[in-house]
């Protein structure tokens, strides 16, 4: 990174930080301008310059707050919850501890004491929410490490999927609401939340082209759903008045519909089903017809392939005719099977025994 020049009889550092060149004269002593390299180094290394630091100590309890102002404006509502909810257990903890005390040990600590309390997925979500908000004490220079990156998640099973069977579907379209129908319906023929369903605008919606744009998804990024002839002929029952295409009658838009939905699959009498459970019911329709999980993942709106695993095994089927086409390699010119060529010289070779 630098280097100890003589000039006459004063030793010099010279050095580079960020991008500009420095030169100081230090001693005429070359082994003390070596230990002000070295000092220099280590400084630049935490930020500092010549002694000066970039900020001051700050405890967890004190950036949390700074953290949660982030969030709020930086994430889904849903996020920022889970964030005042696990900063709330995080300050309990390390209580008025600067950001430079807590160390991996600590927070490994944390870790193991927490789930005798707790879930394992929510000890990783509160990992999760103090491993970013050391990410953002480093970018904005308030420490200079992140303890939580040494600190390994627990392992998870996989994610909870719960679907329809065809006769399923049909009973709780029978019991739904007339107001919550069409939204079940669209749900179960394009795979999207419940808020992106509750948010979706008519000028989001070509009927012509037959897509739907989804704004400001869970990964905030748009995705293009093509749209089947169910879901186009429940959009055409809807009135085109509103911004929203799911209204009450005085034209504002629903802000929840879980009491509605839940009713109707007590009256299907649907055991242990949420309305995310529709999402999984398209997800795992598609699989078993034989898409492949790509295709999926992109309809989903997944950020990464390991989202859209978890419906893998419920495409065996299709698995099964992958495998079976590859039999017409052992069928001869002749239209002969190889393998009962076979079995017949084994029963040959077995009579002249």
């Amino acid at each position: 990174m630098g280097t100890i020049r003589k000039r006459g009889k004063v030793w010099y550092v010279d050095y580079y930080y960020k991008g500009k060149r420095y030169a100081k004269a230090i001693s005429k002593h070359r082994r003390v301008a070596e230990l002000a390299l070295k000092d220099i180094e280590v400084k630049i290394g935490k930020e500092e310059h010549l002694g000066v630091h970039a900020t001051g100590k700050i405890t967890l309890s004190s950036f949390g707050d700074k953290y949660l102002e982030f969030s709020k404006v930086n994430k889904r509502p849903s996020s920022c919850r889970r964030d005042k909810l696990s900063l709330k257990h995080l300050r309990e903890y390390f209580k008025n501890m600067y950001l430079q005390q807590i160390t991996s040990e600590k927070v490994e600590k944390y870790k193991i004491e927490r789930a005798r309390k707790v879930k394992h997925a929510t000890v990783n979500r509160e990992l999760a929410c103090l491993k970013h908000l050391f990410t953002k004490a480093m970018e904005w220079k308030y420490t200079a490490e992140n303890p939580v990156k040494k600190v390994k998640l627990f392992k998870e099973p996989p994610g909870r999927i719960r679907y329809l069977e065809k006769q399923e579907i049909h009973r709780l379209i029978k019991e739904c609401s007339p107001y919550v129908r069409p939204i079940v319906t669209i749900a179960l023929n394009t795979g999207m939340r419940l808020s992106e369903l509750l948010n979706l605008k008519w000028n989001n919606i070509d009927l012509k082209e037959k897509t739907i744009i989804v704004i400001d998804s869970k990964s905030n990024e748009s995705r293009v759903i093509p749209v089947n002839s169910t879901t186009l002929s429940v959009l055409k029952t809807i009135e085109t008045n509103n911004a929203f295409v799911f209204t009450k009658k005085n034209g504002e838009p629903y802000k929840n519909i879980r009491n509605g939905f839940k009713n109707a699959v007590k009256r299907a009498g649907i055991e242990d089903f949420r309305f995310h459970d529709l999402r999984h019911t398209f997800a795992s329709h598609l699989a078993m017809s034989g898409w492949n999980l790509k295709t999926i993942q992109q309809l989903l709106g997944h950020k990464t392939i390991a989202m859209t695993v978890r419906y893998s095994h419920l495409s065996i089927s299709h698995l099964q005719d992958a495998i079976n086409s590859l039999d017409k390699n052992f069928v001869g010119e002749d239209g002969n099977n190889l393998v009962a060529e076979l079995e017949s010289l084994k029963n040959a070779s077995l009579l002249n025994v």
